[in-house]
């Protein structure tokens, strides 16, 4: 709280029974120095006595710590992060049930197809058993709305962290943001922990002594690696993952789109594939 009003009590100019004045002050209010606030608002006649100064305070803590939460939760990052989790279960759940409708139909036709497409060619058919076909209907459904889901990302990322999705394209870069937790924590992780994002169980298990160290995590998906060279695939991941860790400081910190982040990785990335042609 700032020091000229300060002698009140952290409740000065602010009405105590205002939950939103209350919880403002808490979120943004500072003072230089503590202070007996509680023995302070009794004296001004802020509060009756200091068993209502906390009761105050308390609903005031609560109320701030609540919209903070909620202001948190409605951020962009966080809706990127909720949609490729969301995009990633449907896509999970529908080839899971996919493979259940493949074991029911091949129990009744030997020509039965497989996966996800054959959902959709049974789909609304009247030659199948109704509930194979209603089951196909649902994993149809769930595949279209992993689509959406993915056109969502691809529309909002970008806007979100634009060096991060143009480096790693939108669905990779929601992905590395939900791994991280947040944008924030992205932007503070070293390229090495990027480098490996996606990859904690083999990483535990070389910790523990029972694997060799991952190279790589979910960027294994980019193409700069996943087509790099298995020998030089190292090196790739390396390359890439600190631009990438330099595009989510970026991203996080200004928000102002750097073409020459690109540039500089597509010039890495050709000198590493070269390197490994060459040998």
């Amino acid at each position: 709280m700032n020091e000229d009003v300060a002698s009140p009590g952290w409740f000065a100019d602010v009405d105590h029974t205002d939950a939103e004045a209350a919880a403002t002050r808490i979120r943004t209010g500072e003072a230089e120095t503590p202070e007996a606030w509680p023995a302070i608002a009794v004296e001004t006649g802020t509060v009756s006595d200091e068993q209502a100064y906390y009761d105050a305070l308390r609903a005031a803590t609560l109320r701030a710590a609540r919209d903070a939460v909620t202001e948190r939760e409605r951020a962009d990052d966080r809706q990127l992060i909720h949609a490729v989790r969301s995009m990633d279960d449907c896509d999970r759940v529908a080839n899971e049930l996919a493979e259940r409708l493949t074991e029911w139909a091949g129990s009744l036709d030997d020509e039965a197809g497989a996966g996800v497409e054959y959902a959709r060619q049974i789909a609304g058919a009247d030659d199948h058993e109704p509930q194979l076909v209603s089951l196909a209907e649902r994993i149809v459904d769930l595949a279209e709305e992993a689509e959406e889901l993915r056109t969502f990302i691809e529309r909002r990322a970008p806007d979100v962290a634009p060096n991060l999705a143009a480096l790693a394209g939108p669905v990779l870069a929601a992905r590395l943001i939900s791994l991280a937790g947040d944008l924030e924590s992205l932007a503070k992780k070293p390229s090495g922990t990027v480098q490996v994002l996606g990859a904690e169980d083999a990483l535990f298990a070389h910790l523990r002594g029972h694997g060799t160290s991952p190279k790589h995590g979910v960027i294994f998906t980019h193409e700069y690696v996943r087509g790099t060279d298995p020998d030089e695939r190292g090196s790739a991941a390396r390359a890439l993952a600190g631009k990438l860790s330099i595009a989510a400081r970026i991203d996080y910190y200004s928000g102002e789109y750097n073409a020459e982040l690109e540039a500089e990785l597509d010039r890495r990335i050709e000198r590493i594939r070269t390197r490994g042609d060459a040998e």
